[in-house]
């Protein structure tokens, strides 16, 4: 009794693995996320859909900037096929319903990533695609050059927004009051300001100064210097699909990697014939990464070749409204931009 008792350990173990094994093959790639994108063609993408610089459709209805071209680096690197996505246009108070109800596989929207909600919805934050922070436009014909001066202002704010809660402390802890004007639709906050209701309009810094570079009588517009709080921008997906969490990480980091590597969507055709181990790593000729992440082992070659680096996305949507790399120059540009090494 004693010798068999190995013997039938051994065979309920061979039984468990391959159950494992069985339950492996018929999740396909391993993420459910991934799964149904693959099943319908499509990868659908949550987005704000009237931000200029981040997502916003241009003459001829197609949907431009950093975020929605993240959201076709996701669509290259699952599909092979950058044009294969769904924009879903949401606002700030229903964008995280959406995520959660499964209405979109992927939320990429000028969110913030904070602990609250990371703990709390039921999402994770891939990687950080925008740093940026809270600020302030003002018209210069107010007077008004800092935050400091704004003692009674009325300011146009989304509500429900990370940006509310960091203008209730900023101006608690200074001791300042001011009245805010909640309005659920950005474009109605801009056009509320305009309209001269409120003395400013609060967002993040890096919307402030798109909106201003898309205005004609943006001279007469100023963004003050300050920045009140930390703004990481982010993309979010569901809790427990790791591959698909992985697979919009690593996207966006293989971006980073190219620019680093000084690989552009014009000359990776040529680095395809580079020796350099990273950039082979990179582009799919040696080690199988894709297979690690259950995509083609070209996913990052297509990402670069349908979308571009980092940079050339950034050039795309940003440089043409004036608003410079900053914090988001890569890591030896003076920037936080950084990315694990593809290995």
């Amino acid at each position: 009794m004693n010798r068999s008792i190995p013997v039938l350990g051994a065979v309920v173990a061979g039984a468990v693995l391959a159950g494992w094994a069985g339950a492996a093959l018929a999740q396909g790639s391993g993420s459910a996320t991934l799964d149904a994108v693959r099943a319908r063609g499509q990868v659908i993408c949550g987005v704000g859909g009237s931000i200029p610089g981040f997502s916003l459709p241009d003459s001829q209805g197609v949907m431009r900037g950093l975020d929605a071209d993240s959201c076709r680096v996701v669509a290259a690197a699952a599909l092979g096929d950058a044009s294969k996505v769904k924009f879903v246009p949401l606002t700030t108070q229903n964008r995280f319903t959406a995520l959660q109800s499964g209405e979109i596989d992927l939320l990429i929207r000028t969110t913030t990533w904070t602990l609250g909600r990371e703990a709390n919805l039921g999402g994770m934050f891939t990687g950080i695609n925008f740093y940026d922070g809270t600020g302030f436009l003002v018209k210069k014909a107010s007077g008004v050059k800092s935050v400091s001066a704004m003692d009674g202002a009325t300011i146009c704010v989304q509500p429900g927004t990370s940006t509310e809660l960091a203008i209730q402390d900023w101006f608690r802890v200074h001791n300042m009051k001011f009245t805010p004007v909640l309005i659920d639709s950005l474009t109605e906050v801009e056009s509320t300001f305009l309209s001269g209701r409120c003395d400013a309009m609060s967002s993040d810094s890096s919307q402030l100064a798109t909106f201003r570079g898309s205005q004609p009588n943006r001279d007469d517009l100023l963004v003050l210097p300050e920045l009140i709080s930390k703004e990481p921008l982010a993309a979010m997906v569901r809790k427990g699909d790791d591959k698909w969490f992985d697979l919009v990480r690593w996207g966006q980091f293989a971006q980073l990697n190219a620019e680093e590597e000084g690989i552009t969507s014009k000359n990776v055709d040529d680095m395809m014939k580079s020796t350099n181990p990273d950039i082979r790593r990179l582009l799919g000729l040696e080690g199988d990464m894709g297979k690690a992440l259950g995509v083609d082992n070209k996913w990052a070659y297509n990402i670069i070749k349908q979308v571009g680096n980092f940079a050339e996305m950034w050039d795309r949507n940003m440089t043409p409204l004036g608003v410079q790399r900053g914090l988001n120059a890569l890591w030896n540009k003076g920037g936080l931009q950084y990315a694990p090494p593809i290995l």
